[in-house]
């Protein structure tokens, strides 16, 4: 496995500015927090397939506004796609499963799932350890950790030579009950370390070191797959950043919602792939603790996806599974099967094919359909004038109106209005309609499209929308948030400041975690036993997570006798025996909420025992929701925009509202995003500059 080198990140210094830095796929967001609370956005264009140009090009550029030296800067903050990029585009390493003897085939056997009940052209994704690269060893251990079989050294020998003949770049070795007895496992995987170098190689229990054959060979094929690609972009990405003097220490947002150290996440890239979605989430956390708002949808549109959480009670939820490749996820409930398999914790996020860059397009039937393609950055939606030649969202808000028909991104990306109606118009002679319907109709059934998305997190979780608040953040959120919200019955949204950037501002406030697991075992019923397992979990996470104030949770996942999927409920403080008893009744509860119905005591199981360590970020929300200064707002301007009719509209800036609350409809443009306010609702700003709309609640409703 390819080692990182400590001497190869940055390192530390007693500066005082943090840079977050969010690739998306048609924009890289930067966004510098300075010691007095100055905020410098910037917003550039994504670079694919090298995005790391893009982020030093935002970094520079903000350094650049914020006129400050390397030396000033405390931290670099990122958020990534470059491992969800490897998966979706199957552009990994070569990698090869080493597994026990009669399982070489557990990948392709999986879960009896299908995502698309009567689909019969689906077929399972291919998997990324291909049967010819998949190797037997002649070795077993049993379910309560017997080993009955050693590994033969020679046949390990004969195994590397093979692996070395058939040009495997990664390897993950995933023995049968490794969970309960990890030593031989790791063995092997050292041993081919040795016998490969440069070859990447993963121990499934060091992933993931939990029951579940399929689940720990999946997670473990996963994080070799982009091993060495997410491997090459975070250390040519730290030298690029030294290379330009900034010593500070770069950490990189886990799928989780924590920041890790980039050093770490070298060696487990698989916590990584959810890594830009969750950084939003978290903005949209904290935001709601400042806002003292128990349940809020987040919803978050970009270039080329759409996607919702649900955080209740100021905290998001966190999946111990999902599944990553297969498509655009509207439902995990019922998509189960349609990707890959990864086991690692993740902040629970639903998403669909529904971005500014979707394409609109025409069935054979002759229905409009929005996404899931995308034109992304390059060549971008038609208006951009860089080639594109295919209607997208984008394209269509700036015939409704709804766009600056001259320039987006402060003036970075310049809009060409003609192309725009061009592309959409030849989308509206198939339909027989005209340009303006036609993009209409394009964003109703965007509209549709996200409501699955905020209907997974919520009414499918046993939760009413309609008790929640919207955050609607994104270079697009904002202009579909009151449209979304309305559909889903859900009185109130708030587009928060820097919203276009949100994602980037969520890596500044985030915390520091680190998590370890262990499987429940028949030894730890005994509170003595698990307390002592408890202490050791916690002192792994304190020795990670190193200096500083930690805070611990305990967890367990649990659920009743039989079921195949469980519950994460966190322990509350205190002696064992009383948290012990207490998590049963939030287990009870939670399922009762979830499922509609909970079992006795007799019935519980604990599947795993975990521990979640994190630090507290030094920066909280209200300092990072900083605006410029503006004494003169300038003058409204106004602009024919599309609701099912012509409407002239009002062209607003967020410096032009108040308190008081504005009937629409209003355009508020910002540098980094677009605010739609329809017809039938109001906005205004609240003390931290958040435009905040709202829907007059119908009678009965």
């Amino acid at each position: 496995m390819k080692q990182p080198d400590p001497q190869n990140f940055p390192g530390g210094s007693a500066a005082t500015w943090r840079i977050g830095a969010d690739i998306g796929g048609t924009f890289t967001d930067v966004i510098a927090l300075g010691p007095d609370s100055q905020i410098v956005p910037m917003k550039v264009l994504s670079t694919p397939p090298d995005f790391g140009t893009g982020v030093i090009d935002g970094v520079a550029r903000a350094m650049d506004a914020a006129q400050i030296e390397a030396a000033d800067i405390d931290a670099i903050l990122h958020a990534t796609t470059v491992a969800t990029n490897a998966i979706l585009e199957m552009g990994g390493a070569r990698t090869a499963l080493v597994t026990t003897a009669g399982f070489r085939d557990v990948l392709e056997l999986g879960r009896l799932r299908r995502p698309l009940l009567y689909d019969l052209s689906w077929r399972k994704p291919t998997p990324l350890a291909p049967r010819r690269y998949r190797y037997e060893l002649d070795q077993r251990i049993q379910a309560d950790g017997d080993v009955t079989r050693e590994v033969d050294a020679e046949e390990l020998n004969e195994l590397a030579a093979r692996l070395r003949s058939d040009g495997i770049e990664a390897v993950a070795v995933c023995l049968l009950h490794s969970h309960v007895a990890p030593a031989q496992e790791r063995a092997v995987a050292d041993r081919l370390r040795e016998l490969l170098p440069g070859v990447y190689v993963t121990a499934s229990v060091d992933i993931s070191p939990e029951p579940g054959e399929f689940e720990r060979s999946s997670t473990a094929v996963v994080n070799s797959y982009v091993g060495p690609v997410v491997h090459d972009y975070v250390t040519t990405l730290a030298a690029s950043l030294l290379e330009r003097g900034i010593d500070a220490p770069f950490s990189i947002m886990q799928s989780s919602g924590g920041l890790l150290d980039a050093s770490s996440v070298v060696e487990r890239p698989v916590q990584i792939i959810e890594s830009g979605p969750a950084a939003g989430v978290i903005a949209v956390q904290k935001l709601a603790q400042l806002l003292e708002l128990d349940n809020v949808v987040a919803f978050d549109m970009g270039g080329t996806t759409a996607k919702a959480s649900l955080i209740e009670n100021g905290e998001p939820f966190v999946a111990n599974d999902y599944e990553v490749g297969g498509g655009m996820n509207i439902t995990r409930s019922m998509s189960k099967g349609a990707g890959y398999a990864v086991r690692v914790p993740s902040i629970d996020i639903a998403e669909v094919g529904a971005g500014g860059g979707s394409i609109i397009d025409v069935d054979a039937a002759g229905a409009l359909h929005v996404g899931p393609s995308s034109a992304g950055s390059r060549p971008g939606p038609a208006c951009y004038g860089q080639g594109g030649d295919r209607p997208t969202l984008t394209d269509a808000n700036v015939v409704l109106g709804y766009l600056n028909p001259s320039s987006i991104a402060g003036g970075r990306v310049t809009i060409q209005p003609t192309l725009a109606e061009k592309v959409l118009g030849v989308v509206a002679e198939r339909i027989d309609s005209d340009a303006a319907s036609t993009a209409r109709g394009a964003y109703d059934v965007a509209i549709s499209s996200m409501t699955k998305a905020v209907k997974a997190v919520t009414s499918e979780r046993g939760r009413d929308p309609r008790d929640a608040t919207m955050v609607a953040f994104g270079g697009a959120g904002p202009l579909y948030g009151a449209s979304l919200a309305r559909e889903l019955g859900i009185d109130t949204v708030v587009v928060p400041v820097h919203t276009g950037l949100f994602s980037s501002l969520g890596l500044l406030v985030a915390d520091s975690e680190h998590q370890v697991v262990t499987p429940y075992r028949d030894e730890l019923e005994s509170l003595t036993e698990l307390a002592s397992v408890f202490d050791e979990m916690s002192a792994a996470v304190r020795a990670h997570l190193g200096e500083g104030d930690i805070e611990l949770e305990r967890i367990f996942d649990m659920r009743y006798h039989g079921q195949r999927f469980d519950l994460r409920i966190t322990l509350p403080a205190g002696p064992l025996d009383t948290a012990f008893t207490e998590a049963r009744h939030r287990f009870h509860a939670e399922h009762l909420k979830t499922y509609g119905r909970s079992g006795s005591d007799a019935l519980v199981e604990i599947v795993n025992v975990r521990v979640r360590g994190f630090v507290r970020s030094a920066v909280t929300i209200d300092r990072a929701l900083g605006l410029p200064d503006t004494t003169d707002p300038g003058e409204r301007s106004w602009r024919t925009c599309y609701f099912g009719a012509p409407v002239e509209t009002p062209v607003v800036t967020r410096a032009h509202l108040s308190a008081t609350a504005e009937p629409g409809p209003l355009v508020v443009e910002d540098m980094d995003s677009t605010t739609l306010v329809p017809p039938g609702a109001t906005a205004r700003l609240d003390t931290y500059g958040n435009i905040v709309i709202s829907w007059k609640k119908e009678i009965g409703a």
